[in-house]
């Protein structure tokens, strides 16, 4: 190796395997219809400024790690947005608000999702009001205010902003856009996640003759992961190797596959990966994903800012690649993995592999992004 070979040891902290596996495509599209998929791409196509994002070959990495491809889908170029949550919550601001621009939409967020939430009310006229936790940055609120939205700042973690979101939304009657679902709160995540599927439409266009036969697929609480798969049901032909990855903190899917029931995670320390530090996966992709996993990994923060650097650098491909640090883990957990000489050997990943990692979002806090690749 010449990229990796400083003696440099990928970490991860554990990994198991489902148990419970049966990737029944029929059983994953109850959840997420193949009718619900394809409203949202058809709408989301025609939104201004809409294109595909990149399917960028990490070809010296694939060489490096002796596998086929490894194919990064680059959401830093979603709209102006920079993330795929551009996608979700957006559209569900579109469906629930049936043209009525006199509703009042909310949510609570840690980034991403409350500024498609706010971008897309914009987009329609609407008024919004995002809830964030201490820990969400000033440039990440900031940049929901820029969007006209009203952004408040909740004392304590997100789910202290999510329980806040829905107290002053029920008072006042506000139309919460969330990506989490509870009990009675089902069809608005179902919107996001449809939003979400749009990115496998467009790698299943993308792919030519290749056929993934792995994807690696973020989770927070599960929605991304979930709708990724529910996009594997309608857009693909071949079932690939699915592995979860979560941060070691807050490692929410990997222990409820464990136990094949939802587990909640108290969370001591906030990841870096701070979209995905989420202590309890959502119901609607808990329905998915608690069958349809092959596989969970979870990680450190330690490997994070180095591939933030390495995919800057066109390292790891012919062109340079921002990458914000939730789209870092599935690249570090393919390394880890390959370095793993038992692991690769259990995940069958060889020279024949065509793996799909998420590059779910760009540098949405610049100040983060540029401390992070800094870092000596």
């Amino acid at each position: 190796m010449t990229i990796l070979s400083n003696g440099h040891l990928w970490k991860y902290s554990e990994f198991i395997a489902n148990k419970n596996y049966s990737f029944e495509k029929e059983q994953i599209l109850k959840s997420l219809s193949k009718k619900e998929i394809d409203d949202a791409y058809l709408s989301i196509k025609e939104w201004n400024g809409y294109s595909p994002t990149p399917l960028i070959n990490l070809n010296k990495l694939s060489h490096e790690l002796n596998l086929n491809k490894i194919l990064y889908k680059d959401e830093s170029k979603r709209f102006d947005l920079k993330s795929f949550k551009a996608l979700g919550g957006a559209y569900a601001v579109q469906k629930i608000s049936k043209g009525d621009k006199n509703i009042i939409v909310s949510t609570a967020t840690a980034g991403n999702h409350g500024r498609s939430v706010a971008w897309g009310a914009k987009r329609l006229g609407l008024k919004c009001k995002i809830f964030i936790s201490e820990f969400v940055s000033e440039a990440r609120g900031q940049a929901m205010a820029t969007l006209g939205a009203d952004v408040i700042k909740v004392k304590g973690n997100y789910e202290n902003s999510l329980i806040e979101c829905i107290k002053q939304s029920t008072e006042n009657n506000w139309q919460i856009v969330q990506d989490v679902a509870w009990d009675n709160y089902l069809l608005v995540p179902k919107y996001t996640m449809a939003g979400y599927s749009v990115m496998m439409k467009e790698i299943a266009d993308q792919l030519d003759s290749n056929k993934i036969t792995h994807v690696i697929l973020q989770a927070g609480v599960g929605g991304m992961a979930a709708a990724m798969i529910a996009g594997i049901a309608r857009y693909l032909k071949n079932i690939p190797t699915t592995i979860v990855v979560e941060p070691d903190s807050a490692a929410c899917v990997l222990e409820s596959i464990k136990t094949g029931k939802i587990e909640k995670i108290d969370i001591k320390r906030e990841s870096l990966m701070g979209g995905m530090s989420c202590g309890e996966v959502s119901l609607v992709p808990w329905e998915i994903l608690k069958n349809s996993v092959n596989y969970c990994i979870s990680l450190p923060d330690d490997d994070i800012a180095k591939t933030m650097k390495l995919l800057g650098n066109a390292s790891f491909s012919d062109e340079k690649i921002i990458a914000g640090e939730n789209s870092a883990p599935g690249v570090i957990s393919l390394i880890a993995s390959c370095e793993d000489q038992k692991l690769k050997k259990k995940l069958n990943l060889n020279s024949n592999s065509n793996v799909l990692v998420i590059g779910c979002e760009g540098d949405t806090d610049q100040e983060m992004y540029k401390k992070l690749v800094n870092q000596n």
